[in-house]
């Protein structure tokens, strides 16, 4: 019989397959368990709120993503606004930041933030892949048009901030198809998705906003290539009447799309995944369908 058979037939809590929290007796140090449940812990609630967001009903996913849109819009204005009085893109990246952390506290929805929490509740059997493309497709099109919207009242508001949005737009349509493009492409999706994870990692709303600023100083401040942001970007320099135009966009917002998505699966959530695998949680047929009686408290 296993460990984990064995602590489940004791009637006690199922000891973790990982064996870094005994000693060379066997015995378990309890600051390596308190470690593990925490772990435990963070791995249950990621798997409610990703089954939560598979779940939503067709209104709830639109409104929570086209609220995204606007607010991701909130740091791009913020962004722009510093990039045109100082001309200093690192300090703009961190004005950026007021976008994420609006998004959180509003708990709206952008579409990257979907390749952690709903990947974790369809390893567990909460929920189905038809859910997650719907989930994916939805949002990302409902927070493009939140911000083909904001970015509409921004460039008719401040004129003034139309040279540097152009630029900033030019940047990532003028951008050839090669080894650096695809590297920002990853590492964009990258940068989102451990957000999401540090997040998940914490109580603290004043962390959380940390983190929020942190990811919003690489993605906006150093340049990486994000499908939403960036795109919202393009589209404002599109009203604004800059030498940009869908097919421009297109062909830039094609292939980062997907390597957004390979750069957060593959380098953060398959990690995760893995780490799950070892909790006492760890999913199996029982326990799917254990879930499926509560199932209709998360569906809205």
């Amino acid at each position: 019989m296993s460990d984990r058979d064995t602590g489940a037939a004791d009637g006690g809590t199922p000891p973790t397959r990982d064996k870094v929290v005994e000693d060379a007796g066997g015995d378990v140090d309890p600051a390596a368990a308190r470690v593990e449940e925490e772990v435990a812990e963070s791995f249950r609630a990621t798997v409610e709120k990703g089954a939560e967001r598979l779940h939503r009903g067709w209104r709830s996913l639109i409104t929570t993503g086209l609220f995204g849109g606007l607010e991701i819009g909130l740091g791009i204005l913020a962004y722009l606004a510093v990039l045109h009085e100082t001309g200093n893109q690192l300090l703009a990246g961190l004005a950026f930041g007021i976008g994420l952390v609006a998004l959180y506290l509003a708990h709206s929805e952008l579409f990257t933030e979907g390749f952690l929490r709903p990947i974790m509740a369809l390893f567990a059997g909460r929920g189905t892949r038809l859910q997650l493309l719907r989930l994916w497709g939805v949002t990302l099109l409902a927070n493009l048009v939140g911000g083909w919207i904001f970015m509409w009242l921004v460039v008719t508001a401040f004129p003034e901030l139309v040279p540097v949005l152009t630029e900033s737009a030019r940047e990532f349509v003028d951008a050839p198809l090669d080894a650096r493009a695809v590297s920002l492409s990853l590492l964009g999706g990258m940068v989102i998705t451990v957000l999401t994870r540090m997040q998940e990692g914490t109580g603290s709303d004043v962390v959380k906003v940390v983190a929020a600023f942190s990811a919003g100083f690489l993605l906006a401040g150093v340049g990486l290539f994000h499908s939403v942001l960036d795109s919202i970007l393009v589209l404002g320099a599109i009203h604004a009447g800059a030498p940009v135009s869908y097919a421009d966009w297109l062909a830039w917002f094609w292939y980062v799309v997907p390597l957004n998505l390979l750069g957060g699966l593959v380098f953060v959530t398959a990690a995760r995944l893995v780490r799950a695998s070892e909790m006492p949680e760890a999913p199996g047929p029982d326990n799917r369908v254990a879930e499926a009686g509560g199932a209709g408290a998360v569906d809205r």
